[in-house]
Formats: C-alpha cells, sequence, structure tokens
C-alpha cells in the first residue's frame, strides 16, 4: 500500500493509479464458486433460501473467514492480559516485590500484549472486509445475470428501481456484515474472559456479574426485534420510493412537457414522508439501544459490587481497578452487540430479499426448440401455438397460432393497434410464455425493437454490439441505414458518445442505429418490430429498399408494420386480430378472401385518394420558391462553428482536494440552525467527566488491601459510584436522542432539497447525466445520510473528548508522558494527513465507478429482450464484471489504506503508553498514589484503541461526508427559470386564439455544441392546422421543444398570441399547451391515474376521452374498469395503445394550441385516420402543429413547414407547395404515392376511377361502408 499512498499524497488518484484486485477478489473469481454452490444446494423447486444463500456466501469466502477468525482469537486473549495483570502492577507500585526487575517484566507484558493486539486486530479487520468485498462482487454478479434471464412474469412484479436497489443496497450490506461476522462468538468467550478475571478479583461476586451480564444482553431482544422491524419497513418503503424516482427520471421529459413534474415530486415527497417515518424509529430505538448498553457496565459493576458487601468480600483498590478495566473492555463487546444485532437483522433482511430475488422464474428454456441451420428449409415454425402474457389469465394473448417460413422469405405481419403482432414476434423468441404448441427455429437472430433501445456509449459501438470492426461491411450497413448525412452533422459522427436511452438523437435516428445494428450482424432471421414508423417516407422507402430488399435479400425476414405499401413485397402475410392470425397468405390472395386486410388498405387507400386530390396540373410555382429563397438568404448568415467540440455526455465531476470544511458548517447547520449540536457536545464532555469521577472515587475510596481501613464505609461507596454512573448513562441517553434528531433532521432537508433542485433542473442536465448517477445519490448517498453521517461526525468529536480525558488522567500520575504525547500526536496527525489524501480519492472513486455499474444494470434489465435475441448475454456478463471489479477496485484498496494507517498510529500509541508505563515504575515509591497510578494504567489500555479510534472516525467521517458532498452539489445544479412569475401571469383564457410567431430562432442544446435551429422564421396562425416535415434529425423535434422550452433559444424569441413565451413562467406555459409525444408514456398505476394524473377531471369526463380515443371498450373489459392496473412503463400495454392514451390526454385538457409529434408512428393507418378524425373533430377551433412522416397525416393541413439541417426549405399551404413538382413536400408526397403504383406490379390496378371512388367515399366516416364500397369496385 505504501507507494499507492505515497502517489496520493503527491497527485490526485485516478482509477488508473489503483493496482488491479487478486484474481480470488474479482467478480470473475467469486462469482463461479458461488453459483457452483447455489446450484449444489437447489432442490426439485429450483428456489434459492436464505439459508443456502449463505452457505453459499460462506463457502465462498470460508478462507478469509477462517484466517480472520484465528486472528480474531488472538486479538481478544491479548485485550484481557492487561486487565489480568492491573492488581499486581499496582500491588508492585505499593512496594509489593516478588523478584528483581518485576517492574520491567510486567511492562514488557503489557508492551507485547498490545503488540499482539495491535497486529492481530489491523490483520483481523482488513480479511474481513476483503471477505466482504469478495461477498459483495461474487452476489452483485449473481443479481445481474439474473436479471439477464428473468421471464416477462418475474420482470413484471419487479421494477428497474427495486431491482438496482437490491444490488446497490442489499448486496453492500452482505458485503459490510465481514464487520461483524466473528461477533457472535467472540462476545460469548470475551464474557466467560472477563468472568474469569472477575472471579479472580471479587470470586463469588462474579456469578451476581455473569447474570447481570445475561440480563443486560436479554433485554436487547425487544429491542432487537423492534430494530428488525424498522428496518425491514424502512428498506420497503426505500424500494417504493426508488422504483417511483427511477420511473420519474425515465420520463422527465414528458413530465416537464405536460407541467407535471410538481405533482411527481409531491409523490416522491409522500413516499419519502412513510420512509422517514420508519427512518425515525429506527434511530431512536438505536438511541435507546446506545443508552441501554453504555449504561451495561454500570449495571453489572453496581450489582458485583453489591454482591461483593453482601457477601463480604473485601474491595481492595488493586482488584476493583482490575475489574474495572474488564468492564471497560467488557463494555466493547456488549457496547457493539446492538450494532451487531442490528447488522444481523439488516443482513437477514437482505438475504431474504435477494434469495426471493434469486428465486423468480427464469424464461423459460424449453419455449423454442432450436434446430440445425441445415436440417430443413424450415427458418421458423410454430404448430397449434397458444401463448400468455399471464399464465393464470383465462384467455392467451396469442391463439392457434400455425405458420411456418421457410429460409430466404420475407414475412409481413400487421394488424390494428392491440391485435397481437409485437406478441407474435416475443413468442418467436423465446420471450412470450408458451400455454401449448410447438415452436422451432433454426440459426442465428436479430431483432429490432418497436421502442428503441440504445446503450450509452459510441455510436460505432452501438452498432458493432460486439463484433469485430469490418470496415467493408460497415459503410455499406451505414449506407444503407442512411446515417452518413447524420454522422457529418453530429459533430463527433459515428464517435459521437450517446446520452442516456439515446436521449441527444432523434427518435428516427436511434431507431436506424437500431436496424444499423442488427444488420451489421449478418444472422440467419431477422426480426423488425415496425421500425419504418419511426422515420419520414423518403427514409422509410430507402430503408426498405437497401435493407429488407437489398442486404437482407437471402436472409428470413420477419416484420411487423403498419404500411401498407411495404406489404406486396412480402413472400407470406399474417394479418392479426384479437391476437389470433385471421388471414395469411400472399397480397393479391388475401386481398380477396377477407375483411380484415381489406380493412387496412381501405384506410391505406383513403390517404392516398387525398393525395390524388391534391394533384393540379404542373404550372409554374407562385409562392413556394420565394419563400424558400428568403429563408434561405437569412440563415446563411448564422455561423454554427463558434463552439468547441464537446460530447454531450460527460464524465461525472467529482470534487478534489480536500472536503473543504464548508461542507461539515453546512450540514451541521442544516437542523435547527445547528443549535443543538452543542447541546450533544455538553453531553458528552459531562459524561467523561462523571465516567472519569465514578472510577476516581473507585480508587480512592477503596483499600489498597483487606488489612488497611476503607475510607468510605456502609453502602455509601457503591451509592456515589451508582449515581456518578447513572448520571453518565442518562447523558449518553440525552446524547444519543439529539445526535439521532440531527441525524434525522438533516437527511429530510438534504433530501428535499436535493430532489427539489433535480425537480427543476432542465432537461439538459437529464440529457447529459446519466439517471445511475442521479439514483445513486438517491440510494447510496441518501442512506448514508440517512443512518450514518450524524453518528459518525458525533463519534469522531467524541473520540476526542475521550482521548482527552484519558490524558488528563494519565497526566495526574506522570506528567512527563507529554514530553512524549505531544511529538506522537504531532505525527498522528502528518500520517493521517498523508494517508487522508488517497483515502479521500479513494472514496470519492467509489462514488464514480458505482454509477456506470447502475447504469450499465438499468440499461440491460431495459435491453434484456435485445439482448437476448442477439445471444450476447456473455458479453454483458463479461461487461458487467469489469465494472463490478472497477468499483471493488478503490473500495478494497480503501479498506488496505485504512489499515496500513491504524497499524502505524497503534504503534505511535503503543510508544507513548510504555513510556508512561516505564515512567510510573521509574518513580520513586511514595510519591504517586498507587490506586490512582493503577487508574492511569486502566486507562491508558485503551490509550492505543481510543488514538486509533480517533484518526479512524477522522478518514471514516471525511469518506462518509463525500455522501453529503455529492447531495449538495445536486442542491446547486442550474434550475430553470420560475414556474410562475408574479409579475406577469398570462390570462386565464391564454392563449385565445394560439397564434404562434417565431421570429429569427437559433437554438443549441449546450454552449459547446451545434446550432440545431438557425435561423427560423414563421407563424402558424390560430385555429389552423400546421404540418411540420423534413428529414430525420432536420430540427422538427428541437422546434417543439423550445415552443414549451425544454430548450431556450439562444437567439430569437417565440410569442403566443402576443406573449413572449420566455417572459411567462414554464409552469404557466406548458399547463396551457398539449403534446402527444413522439414516444409514448405510461406510468405504473392505473388507467385513471395515467389519463388525469392531476386529478381534475370526472370519471364521466374520462370515460368520455377514451371512447372518444377507441379505448374504451377495451378499458370496460378489464374488471377493475378504470382503476385497472398499468405496470412499469405501460409494458402491459401495446404501444399503439399507449399512444391512444396519450390522445385521450389531450382530449381531456383541449388546449388551444396541441402538438403532434410524430404521434402517429406507432398505429396501423386506420387507427392513424381515426386519430386525425378525432382530432379535426375535437379541436376545430386549436391550433395543431403536426410533425410526422406519414405524409398522409399532414396532406390536409392547412399550412406545411419543411424545414432541412435547422432551416426553413418551405413554408406555405400543400396545395402551393404542390404545385411546384420540384418543392421538397411536392417530391415527398410524390414518393409516397408512387410506392402504391408500385402495386400494380403484383397485378392490382389502381385505375382512376377507384380513386374517384375513394374521394366520394371520403365524404362518410364509416369504415365499414368503405370497405363493402371498395369490394365492389373489385
Amino acid at each position: 500500500m505504501s507507494p499507492l499512498i505515497s502517489l496520493g499524497y503527491n497527485k490526485t488518484l485516478d482509477l488508473e493509479d489503483v493496482p488491479q484486485l487478486d484474481i480470488a477478489d474479482t467478480a470473475r473469481g467469486a462469482f463461479p464458486i458461488l453459483n457452483s454452490k447455489l446450484e449444489t444446494y437447489r432442490d426439485e423447486t429450483n428456489r434459492v433460501t436464505t439459508a443456502m444463500l449463505a452457505k453459499g456466501l460462506i463457502f465462498t469466502t470460508w478462507k478469509e473467514i477462517a484466517v480472520s477468525a484465528v486472528y480474531a482469537l488472538v486479538y481478544t486473549f491479548a485485550t484481557y492480559v492487561g486487565p489480568y495483570l492491573i492488581d499486581t502492577f499496582v500491588q508492585y507500585l505499593n512496594g509489593r516485590r516478588s523478584y528483581k526487575n518485576e517492574g520491567y517484566v510486567l511492562v514488557s507484558v503489557f508492551f507485547v500484549a498490545k503488540l499482539f493486539e495491535s497486529f492481530s486486530q489491523r490483520h483481523w479487520y482488513f480479511k474481513v472486509q476483503q471477505a466482504g468485498y469478495r461477498a459483495r462482487a461474487a452476489l452483485v454478479a449473481k443479481i445481474y445475470n439474473k436479471g439477464l434471464t428473468l421471464s416477462s412474469q418475474s420482470r413484471k412484479g419487479h421494477t428497474t428501481g427495486e431491482i438496482i436497489n437490491i444490488m446497490s443496497v442489499d448486496a453492500e450490506r452482505i458485503g459490510d456484515f465481514g464487520w461483524y461476522v466473528h461477533d457472535p462468538w467472540m462476545v460469548i468467550l470475551q464474557v466467560a474472559l472477563a468472568l474469569a478475571i472477575l472471579y479472580n478479583c471479587v470470586g463469588l461476586a462474579s456469578v451476581a456479574g455473569l447474570v447481570a451480564t445475561v440480563l443486560v444482553m436479554l433485554a436487547n431482544v425487544p429491542l432487537g426485534k423492534l430494530q428488525e422491524t424498522f428496518q425491514d419497513k424502512l428498506m420497503k418503503s426505500k424500494d417504493e420510493r426508488m422504483k417511483s424516482t427511477s420511473e420519474v427520471l425515465r420520463n422527465m421529459r414528458i413530465l416537464k412537457l405536460q407541467a407535471w413534474e410538481m405533482k411527481f415530486l409531491s409523490k416522491i415527497l409522500d413516499l419519502r414522508y412513510v420512509e422517514a417515518s420508519w427512518l425515525k424509529k429506527y434511530l431512536y430505538t438505536s438511541a435507546i439501544s446506545t443508552f441501554v448498553f453504555w449504561g451495561a457496565p454500570t449495571f453489572v459493576s453496581v450489582v458485583t459490587f453489591v454482591a461483593c458487601k453482601i457477601m463480604g468480600i473485601p474491595l481492595e483498590s488493586g482488584k476493583i481497578l482490575s475489574a474495572l478495566a474488564t468492564f471497560r473492555i467488557l463494555q466493547e463487546p456488549i457496547y457493539n452487540l446492538p450494532d451487531t444485532i442490528s447488522m444481523l437483522v439488516q443482513t437477514k433482511v437482505s438475504l431474504d430479499r435477494m434469495a426471493m430475488f434469486l428465486s423468480l422464474d427464469d424464461l423459460p428454456s424449453d419455449v423454442v426448440d432450436k434446430l440445425p441451420v441445415s436440417s430443413s428449409g424450415t427458418s421458423v415454425e410454430i404448430i397449434n401455438g397458444n401463448f400468455s402474457w399471464e399464465l393464470t389469465s383465462t384467455y392467451p394473448t396469442l391463439k392457434d397460432i400455425n405458420f411456418r417460413v421457410s429460409h430466404g422469405m420475407r414475412v409481413a405481419i400487421c394488424g390494428t393497434v392491440g391485435s397481437g403482432k409485437s406478441s407474435l414476434l416475443s413468442c418467436i423468441l423465446g420471450e412470450m410464455p408458451k400455454i401449448s404448441g410447438n415452436v422451432r427455429l433454426s440459426g442465428t437472430k436479430a431483432y429490432v425493437t418497436q421502442s428503441p433501445w440504445i446503450q450509452s456509449g459510441k455510436i460505432e459501438e452501438n452498432i458493432l454490439f460486439g463484433k469485430e470492426m469490418d470496415r467493408q461491411r460497415y459503410n455499406r450497413v451505414l449506407e444503407a441505414c442512411s446515417l452518413n448525412k447524420d454522422f457529418e452533422i453530429l459533430a463527433f459522427g459515428d464517435q459521437t458518445v450517446i446520452g442516456e436511452r439515446g436521449i441527444n438523437l432523434s427518435g428516427g435516428q436511434k431507431q436506424r442505429i437500431q436496424i444499423a445494428r442488427a444488420l451489421y450482424q449478418d444472422a440467419d432471421l431477422y426480426l423488425f418490430d415496425d421500425p419504418f414508423s419511426a422515420v419520414d417516407a423518403h427514409t422509410g422507402t430507402h430503408l426498405f429498399n437497401e435493407c429488407i430488399l437489398g442486404l437482407l435479400d437471402s436472409k428470413t425476414v420477419i416484420y411487423v408494420t403498419h404500411q401498407v405499401d411495404f406489404l406486396p413485397a412480402a413472400d407470406l402475410i399474417l394479418v392479426m386480430k384479437d391476437g389470433t392470425i385471421k388471414q395469411a397468405g400472399k397480397y393479391n390472395d388475401i386481398l380477396k378472401s377477407g375483411s380484415d386486410f381489406m380493412e387496412l388498405v381501405g384506410a391505406h387507400e383513403e390517404a392516398l385518394s387525398a393525395i390524388d386530390s391534391m394533384s393540379v396540373p404542373e404550372k409554374s410555382s407562385g409562392n413556394a420558391k420565394p419563400v424558400l429563397q428568403r429563408q434561405e438568404s437569412r440563415n446563411d448568415e448564422v455561423d454554427d462553428n463558434g463552439a468547441a467540440k464537446a460530447q454531450l455526455v460527460q464524465e461525472e465531476e467529482r470534487e478534489r482536494g480536500g472536503v473543504g470544511v464548508s461542507v461539515y458548517w453546512k450540514y451541521l447547520r442544516t437542523a435547527y440552525g445547528g443549535l443543538l449540536a452543542p447541546l450533544a457536545l455538553l453531553s458528552q464532555i459531562v459524561f467523561q467527566i462523571l465516567q472519569i469521577a465514578s472510577n476516581y472515587w473507585m480508587a480512592w475510596a477503596t483499600p489498597m488491601s483487606k488489612d488497611v481501613a476503607p475510607h468510605v464505609t456502609g453502602f455509601t461507596l457503591i451509592l456515589v459510584y451508582f449515581t456518578l454512573s447513572f448520571a453518565s448513562s442518562l447523558c449518553i441517553l440525552a446524547r444519543a436522542g439529539i445526535v439521532a434528531m440531527i441525524g434525522f433532521k438533516t437527511a429530510n432537508i438534504l433530501f428535499n432539497k436535493m430532489h427539489m433542485c433535480i425537480f427543476r433542473a432542465p432537461m439538459s442536465f437529464f440529457d447529459s447525466t446519466p439517471s445511475g448517477r442521479i439514483l445513486n445519490r438517491a440510494s447510496t448517498d441518501q442512506s448514508t445520510v440517512d443512518l450514518n453521517t450524524a453518528s459518525i461526525i458525533a463519534l469522531f468529536v467524541f473520540a476526542i473528548i475521550q482521548l482527552l480525558g484519558i490524558m488528563a488522567v494519565m497526566s495526574q500520575v506522570t506528567w512527563q508522558v507529554f514530553i512524549v504525547f505531544f511529538p506522537v500526536v504531532a505525527i498522528c496527525i502528518w500520517l493521517q494527513r498523508y494517508y487522508i489524501a488517497s483515502a479521500r480519492e479513494l472514496a470519492r472513486l467509489c462514488g464514480v465507478c458505482k454509477a456506470p455499474l447502475i447504469q450499465h444494470f438499468s440499461e440491460t434489465l431495459s435491453g434484456s429482450s435485445t439482448i437476448r435475441s442477439f445471444d450476447e448475454e456473455p458479453r454483458f456478463r463479461d461487461l458487467s464484471m469489469k465494472l463490478i471489479d472497477g468499483y471493488s477496485r478503490p473500495k478494497f484498496h480503501t479498506a488496505a489504506a485504512m489499515e496500513w494507517l491504524c497499524l502505524r498510529l497503534d504503534m505511535l500509541s503503543l510508544m507513548t503508553f510504555a513510556c508512561s508505563l516505564i515512567l510510573l515504575i521509574s518513580i520513586p515509591e511514595g510519591t504517586i498514589h498507587p490506586s490512582v497510578a493503577g487508574l492511569a494504567v486502566t486507562y491508558g489500555l485503551n490509550l492505543n484503541m481510543l488514538q486509533g479510534w480517533v484518526v479512524w472516525n477522522l478518514c471514516f467521517m471525511e469518506n462518509r461526508i463525500i455522501s453529503v458532498e455529492r447531495i449538495l452539489q445536486y442542491t446547486e445544479i442550474p434550475v430553470e427559470p420560475p414556474l410562475v412569475v408574479e409579475a406577469n401571469r398570462p390570462q386565464s383564457l391564454w392563449p385565445l386564439h394560439g397564434e404562434v410567431n417565431i421570429q429569427n430562432l437559433q437554438v443549441r442544446y449546450a454552449s459547446h455544441m451545434p446550432f440545431v435551429l438557425r435561423g427560423v422564421t414563421c407563424t402558424f396562425f390560430g385555429g389552423k392546422r400546421t404540418g411540420i416535415v423534413g428529414r430525420t434529425g432536420s430540427g422538427k423535434s428541437t422546434l417543439i421543444q423550445v415552443l414549451f422550452r425544454i430548450v431556450e433559444p439562444t437567439i430569437g424569441h417565440i410569442s403566443i398570441d402576443g406573449v413572449d413565451i420566455t417572459s411567462i413562467g414554464l409552469h404557466d406555459l406548458r399547463s396551457r399547451l398539449s403534446i402527444i409525444p413522439q414516444d409514448p408514456t405510461m406510468f405504473e398505476g392505473t388507467v385513471r391515474s395515467n389519463l388525469d394524473p392531476l386529478e381534475e377531471y370526472t370519471d364521466d369526463q374520462i370515460w368520455e376521452a377514451l371512447d372518444k380515443c377507441q379505448l374504451g371498450d377495451e378499458v370496460r373489459k378489464k374488471p377493475a374498469k378504470l382503476d385497472s392496473e398499468v405496470s412499469e412503463n405501460g409494458e402491459n400495454w401495446s404501444v399503439g395503445q399507449r399512444q391512444l392514451v396519450c390522445l385521450g390526454r389531450v382530449l381531456l385538457k383541449k388546449s388551444k394550441v396541441l402538438v403532434l409529434d410524430e404521434a402517429t408512428a406507432s398505429v396501423d393507418t386506420a387507427t392513424d385516420n381515426l386519430i386525425q378524425q378525432t382530432l379535426k373533430q375535437h379541436f376545430t377551433d386549436s391550433t395543431v402543429l403536426t410533425i410526422a412522416h406519414r405524409i398522409t397525416s399532414v396532406l390536409d393541413s392547412d399550412m406545411v413547414l419543411v424545414l432541412d439541417n435547422g432551416l426553413v426549405k418551405e413554408y406555405d399551404t400543400p396545395a402551393k407547395l404542390m404545385e411546384d413538382k420540384s418543392s421538397s413536400f411536392a417530391k415527398l408526397v410524390a414518393e409516397y404515392s408512387n410506392k402504391a403504383i408500385a402495386m400494380t406490379d403484383i397485378g392490382i390496378p389502381m385505375k382512376p376511377n377507384i380513386l374517384d371512388l375513394w374521394k366520394i367515399v371520403n365524404q362518410t366516416s364509416f369504415i365499414s361502408t368503405k370497405i363493402c364500397l371498395a369490394r365492389c369496385v373489385l
């Protein structure tokens, strides 16, 4: 350790400076041992019990536990040598000499015993910590592996936040239990040795001492049970809070868009209130335990001395001092007993929670039968398949599924929202529980989810996904996925670091990176879950042609799509409805054979008719081009290259150097202005004075031998001793209560401040800060502040007071000891400064290294289906092992550095003690009172322990105060502008018209990043519908974010009905606007709470909104109706249904300005038409801004805005833009309609009379009528 500590003293340590762990201490070395043992212990139920887990952990760390037990044994015997010899030493000072140089022999025995005590203690502590870190590494790896294989049913019952809490808190607690692993048997041995010494001193009265000790231990039983109950409740309530916090952080963008963040903060604070109520009970119970066990030595000693008086056993000062020294040593195990029992309770609770999690069902391995690639021509086959997400449900999710896909086939799956399309892909992947039937699959597979799953890291890493770089293939994939243009825009190209969940990419970019990841794998089977809906029409066509029909031409491809124009290219089309395959066949065949497919095609034809109705003879453009030219001339003046390049996601900031005094000062002043801290200090000082006084009284009042008359007779001796000792115990009770009060109050204040600042932070903070960093502070750091920080600071101050008390007693007989003491203290302070530079940075590295582990775990849980589909579990396990070890390295070396320091401090304090003993035997006989000298030796026996304890507590305090420092960091993050500006509140009816005026708008996401919008000027007229189109990454979503002030304008401004949006409060702005976001969001709770989280509407209004968005019948089918369960992220609802819920929200709110941010990307064309009709009907006098990839969604808009690379390329009515065939909008429309013409290649004539018919039919809103008319024509 010396080289590392020396390095840390000379420079700030980084992770690269910390040595690697021995293989046995790594997750890679420890996990296989634990895993193999658990597999051995499993029975036919395949469950992991608490006992199994405990045995597995003991076997994993048995060598360290055994070695540390030997050290603990040596330590225990060595500690009792001093008390045993005190009587002999006092008698020696009183003039009794057994042999020559007896004094020096006694000093030598004292010295050697303390030497053994120090060395054995330091090695014991190091070994148990090593065992703890090894156990923690193995457990975290086991929990991670379990999270990677959980079944959907198991996953549904445990949210990401809960699972992360098990990994970050419970596994950590098991690691900390190493400190206490030997305490149960050591307490028995220590009590036995103490009773032996007591018997030597007071004879049969020691039996009374034994009874008193047993009573003290029994008194702990009810306290222990209370602590177990409170600890269990505390952990459960913390789980609930962390689950909610994790969900909120994932969806912070939608909360801010909807002005819901304060409501959800209130929910978090309510959960914290419940947690805090259990925390308060736990802390005050611990305070009572402290009182009981600090008072235990007093109780035991008083009972023993009373027994002596009753039995007539003479009390001699030498024997009394020996007994008092024994009681002081016995005080440590008894004092630690509540901590030990509390830790046992906490550990059992954590083991129970982990055992329960590890007993959850895995994905069944028999869902899919894997076939050799060359065994047959079959790629996928399902025979008589019945599948259900809920195995207890009487209605299967998928029923009577039968189909066969040969190698090289292209299979399309279509159907309405909620028909079971995504579920069908899930059962092919083996992700969905099988009730009956057979699923066979041949070869490797690649899967693209409907909601993009992107890992934090570089874009290149996301595409390669563990494969070696093949530059030629890589470039082909980039070209096929249209990513090269995006890389030209991004400052770092494919080396750009993606924020958490791809936060700094548009929806289309994320989806294309997902597709590129799948293409690069070169699998045998490709499964696409409607990835083309997230991109614009041009890009979607390019992707389909280049990927499905191009690179994957020889592969088996199964794709879900809502876009009818991609269906004719399929060799087989499966039409889903209500969980069954209603039709199967080629396009031309099934078009003639049933109504379900006809309904989908009919909706598509209706959309095409709208395009045709807008087509007019080509003539010179009137207005479109001049608009374009004006915009271009202005945009050209914008310079976006001034900012220095920097990644959006930066390394986690950590403080460097010493923890400032200001951190301690802020902590102490947080609760009650710091007024209670002096009271706690006063309580400890009075305690110390009373404790010394009680011991001094016993030393002075008792005779040197039974032949000498006592100074005090009768029970006065014991009564005074009892009074002083009991008063000191009451001071301890007051001190413990005050410290608990300070800690509780401060923890709550810091929690509230941090969360208020987090919820008020701008979105840029969440874009650049992985949620793992925030969760780490809300979980680990908050737990430290809740349970440890106040007590650690208090213990440090109290240890100093005790050390000063010892030195005061020793100086009464040998003031010369200060000649040694002061230089030793100076060296100790220098050593502490020398050590703390490294220890502090190691502690900070622990905090920094934990966040990536939590983030990786969180990403793995959310993307587990993708990881499994690519068969990438081994790589992710390896990465988790690397991150676990990255966290263990600074933790391990922090422990080693502490023992390095403590050993040296022990040696220095031992030098002080030895010098004081030599001075005592060197002083001429009769110069000092032997009893007082014996009292000095009694206190001196604890000198090395206490001196080390002072420095240990100082270092531990500096390490723990870092949690306060990290929380305070988040109380100082920049906040958004005010939610409400009282001096400029808009009128209650604002906006009345909904006219949005944009002037020279220029926007970038951070000062170090390029401009995304580069001078946009236009007006969205009140009550009009405006479509916003453009290539993926053109700035469409950014424009909407500026409208809601998620991103503030860098230059320029936006006004709504003449009110500058930057002049009013954020809540006033956002609450008056409505949005259906690109990524549909639902929260865990009920249907009612998702539609009306602010509880503003009646049930009748909610039902009306559900009926309008076509979800009323679906909800009525559920037994709980509006109180029906919504699982985490709305996983028990399809993506399309989630989008309809978002539609229901805006129908309830009915704002004057409504934004649709690619809101219909996840639904079929018929549902898209339904949404558009619903919006037309209920938002006739509202300003509606529609960002859409489907051109048909904006054709009936009053105006169309075309954006390109942050510039306004075109802005006019759709008709005028269509007149100019060279306009970008006209080209997009032509491209979309040309895809339909391609249907003639497969024998479906698209005659003008059909389009004319659709124009007529379009006058009615009844789908059934359209279908019937279409059948007649066909």
